[in-house]
């Protein structure tokens, strides 16, 4: 495994992330997910991300992840939450308020086992909140000792902006992370967001670097969805269906055979080719099954030429 700076910060983090979204505390038996950050964590990812939200129910996948982390020392692992979506019925019960942000660390520290997680992430932006309300919090929690590193997920550029702006004349703790999609179908952060976080000193711990699997090739034109996958499982499948169209599939049978030339897997080029970017910091994989992350970990450290490179531009124009 191969370890990267986040952003400016002086935090080491692993090449590849194990994410939680979608899967621990929801369709991934708790047995099988404890054993996918058991070999996450032998096999050198030391960075693991979660959030209130995630799960059947609010932090619900943290306390799994929790129980997870509970045999290794704290120092040695990177574990992250977030806060801004629904948590509960209330009317503050969600958003980047100064009440719910101070609410939800707390319950979060709980449900994984914890005194401090190492990054806190504002979920999204929040238009309700005053932006120095949400900062000074974020500030307050480090001051707290309940977070090491505040970070943002899916902010616009503009906002991001601001917010570097106001910690500034503030004097206020800055972010070190950012934590959008990123993948060969979404590259939206490469023209605003990234130039403005480098510029900063935040790191990219992107999200889906696979397109919700459709880069590994799992899904084929005229065929159905496999068996357990993203596609044919009900509540999960919304967030892959647009993507797999006629033409995006088409594209992702010529990347096979980028692929084969290389000797790698589908998945482990789409991992190389986001880790193409000294930007970015760690990238994102979900895994159901502990084969998926042996698998996912050779990734770390392939280089991609340019040539390569240059052929999947042409594939993906």
């Amino acid at each position: 495994m191969h370890y990267r700076r986040l952003g400016k910060s002086g935090l080491k983090v692993s090449e590849l992330a194990l994410g939680s979204w979608l899967t621990y505390g929801t369709v991934t038996e708790k047995q099988q997910a404890i054993a996918c950050v058991n070999e996450a964590y032998d096999l050198g990812i030391n960075h693991f991300d979660c959030a209130n939200v995630y799960g059947s129910e609010p932090h619900a996948a943290e306390v799994v992840l929790g129980e997870a982390l509970k045999p290794y020392r704290r120092d040695s692992y990177v574990v992250t939450t977030k806060a801004y979506w629904p948590a509960g019925p209330g009317v503050n019960d969600r958003g980047l308020s100064r009440k719910h942000i101070m609410a939800q660390i707390d319950l979060s520290l709980k449900s994984l086992g914890v005194d401090y997680v190492d990054i806190f992430y504002c979920h999204r932006y929040d238009e309700e909140t005053d932006l120095e309300e949400t900062l000074r919090a974020l500030d307050d929690i480090i001051a707290q000792g309940k977070a090491l590193y505040i970070g943002l997920s899916e902010w616009p550029a503009e906002k991001i902006a601001a917010a570097v702006q106001l910690q500034k004349e503030l004097g206020l703790r800055k972010f070190v992370a950012s934590q959008p999609q990123y993948n060969m179908l979404e590259r939206y952060i490469e023209n605003s967001v990234v130039p403005l976080c480098d510029a900063a000193g935040i790191g990219q711990v992107v999200f889906s670097p696979l397109a919700q699997g459709v880069l590994t090739g799992k899904y084929k034109q005229g065929q159905p969805a496999p068996a357990g996958s993203r596609a044919a499982t009900q509540g999960v499948n919304r967030f892959v269906e647009r993507l797999i169209q006629e033409d995006v599939l088409t594209k992702v049978e010529q990347l096979s055979g980028v692929a084969k030339r290389l000797e790698v897997t589908m998945s482990q080029l789409a991992l190389a080719w986001v880790l193409r970017l000294p930007s970015i910091s760690s990238a994102l994989i979900g895994a159901t099954r502990p084969e998926q992350v042996q698998e996912n970990v050779k990734a770390s450290g392939v280089k991609l030429d340019e040539s390569t490179i240059a052929e999947i531009e042409t594939i993906f124009a």
